[in-house]
């Protein structure tokens, strides 16, 4: 038969990408939870945000449109021949909020990167100029960056124009220039050069630019972050308490001083688990107690029934009482037993297993017993009374019942591993599950020790589950009985 498996081992921190303490999972809920609404009213915001600036683009772009469309209608009623002179006059005066411009041609024109709200207002730009003009030939609208902006298809740039004509335009920060073009007649086109009401209508419109999410970002970090150390800490530290003191009570410890503070369902549990604490111990005395009382009480008829039977003239019928009798007074024995070994108060310590385990295996090859056992050099957390006398329990069944023991101590990521294995005969398939059974003697058992009560393997067990550990038994692949105790390292 193989051997069972292993115990799952401690859990990690992480588990599938979701944290297994309490700690980290109430501080992802939190994170996420803060972070989905901010998500959501950003993204509400932003919407409210892009109506808003669409709206005002739009608008700005109609007041423009009607004043481009007077200033090309009164361009168009002046003769060809006087509009230089009108233009001219413009730049001179400066402070217009258009910069004229006539050519020969259309002026060649290198437009800004798409964006929505660009789109946006030179469409709305545009209706207004049809509907203020009714004919607009070759009317192109664009926006365009100062820098490359042309005034003429010479190659004339804006940049390089007097200041007195261009110093509407050219602002410390670029902003992106409106550029109208329209042919007034054939050969004579005008260009308009102007900034919109609000030069950097572009910038800022995204909520979820980074400019925006940087300082909100750190003040919720910041915010969470002292919300997780003295809220959620506040909240899960007596949890972590109630944890020791629950681990404390499962292994016959002391049980840490559960303070009564904090919430009212906290100070009740600690209450309640104080009560507890009291019941067990009440508990294991009046049992202790009641085996010792009932110990005395039936050693007594035991006694008087043996010294009966003597006086029995039938030898058969004398045998046979006798019989009986050494049975029940084992039974008491063993049941005494059972409890005297199992009760052991003491400390957890650390204990060196080698030195431990070394003095049982002196003892064992003092009898005359060839027992093998390789140092390791591990030390754990335990009640060295109680684990030497499980530990004794096992190496004893594997005298008596197997050959050429071996004792072996390993590490098994957060556990330590002692084996003690024989190269007998093993056991049963069908009689693995049962072979904790008290009183329990299989028929290979009873040949190799007769004396033996069956009780062994069960105390090894309850002294061990009293460490937080467990025994495992099993065949080995290889021939022969193992157990084997797991406890944490």
């Amino acid at each position: 038969m193989s051997l069972p498996p292993r115990s799952s081992p401690v859990p990690s921190e992480v588990r599938g990408g979701w944290p297994t303490s309490m700690m980290g999972r109430l501080s992802l809920l939190l994170v996420g939870g803060v972070l989905v609404v901010q998500l959501a009213l950003g993204a509400l915001w932003n919407a409210q945000l892009r109506a808003d600036r669409r709206a005002e683009a739009e608008a700005a772009a109609q007041v423009l449109g009607h004043g481009a469309a007077h200033t090309i209608r009164s361009l168009r009623s002046v003769p060809a021949s006087y509009r230089p002179l009108v233009v001219q006059q413009q730049r001179d005066m400066g402070g217009a909020r258009f910069l004229l411009w006539l050519n020969d041609a259309p002026v060649p024109v290198r437009p800004i990167a798409p964006a929505a709200l660009a789109e946006q207002a030179l469409g709305s730009l545009a209706r207004t100029l049809h509907a203020d003009l009714a004919s607009l030939p070759g009317l192109q609208l664009a926006f365009s960056w100062p820098g490359e902006v042309q005034v003429s298809p010479a190659g004339a740039r804006l940049v390089e124009l007097p200041e007195l004509w261009a110093q509407q335009l050219l602002l410390p920060q670029p902003a992106p220039v409106l550029l109208v073009q329209t042919e007034l007649e054939p050969g004579h086109w005008l260009l308009l050069a102007t900034l919109m009401p609000n030069p950097y209508f572009l910038d800022g419109s995204d909520a979820f630019s980074a400019e925006r999410l940087l300082l909100p970002g750190i003040s919720l970090a910041v915010a969470l972050l002292l919300l997780m150390l003295f809220v959620l800490r506040g909240i899960i530290r007596p949890l972590a308490q109630l944890s020791d003191a629950a681990t404390a009570i499962g292994r016959g410890e002391p049980m840490p001083v559960l303070p009564d503070t904090g919430s009212r369902e906290f100070i009740n549990t600690a209450r309640a688990f104080r009560a507890m604490q009291q019941r067990i111990h009440n508990y294991l005395e009046d049992r202790e107690r009641l085996f010792v009382a009932i110990s005395h009480d039936l050693r007594t008829p035991i006694t008087r029934l043996k010294l009966r039977s003597e006086l029995l003239d039938d030898d058969t019928l004398r045998s046979e009482f006798e019989e009986d009798l050494d049975e029940l007074d084992m039974m008491v024995k063993g049941a005494l037993q059972n409890v005297s070994d199992s009760d052991i108060h003491e400390d957890v310590v650390d204990v060196r297993l080698d030195a431990l385990i070394s003095r049982l295996v002196r003892g064992a090859q003092l009898s005359g017993h060839a027992v093998a056992f390789t140092p390791a050099g591990l030390t754990v957390r335990a009640k060295p009374l109680a684990l030497k006398r499980a530990l004794g329990n096992l190496l004893d069944n594997a005298l008596f019942y197997g050959e050429r023991p071996e004792v072996s101590v390993h590490r098994e990521g957060t556990e330590i591993e002692i084996a003690v294995r024989d190269h007998g005969p093993g056991v049963p398939d069908e009689a693995l599950p049962r072979l904790f059974d008290p009183h329990l003697r299989l028929s290979q058992g009873r040949e190799h020790n007769a004396s033996g009560m069956g009780l062994g393997l069960g105390i090894a067990r309850n002294l061990v589950q009293a460490q937080g550990g467990e025994l495992l038994l099993a065949n080995h692949p290889e021939g022969g009985f193992v157990a084997r105790i797991r406890l944490p390292a």
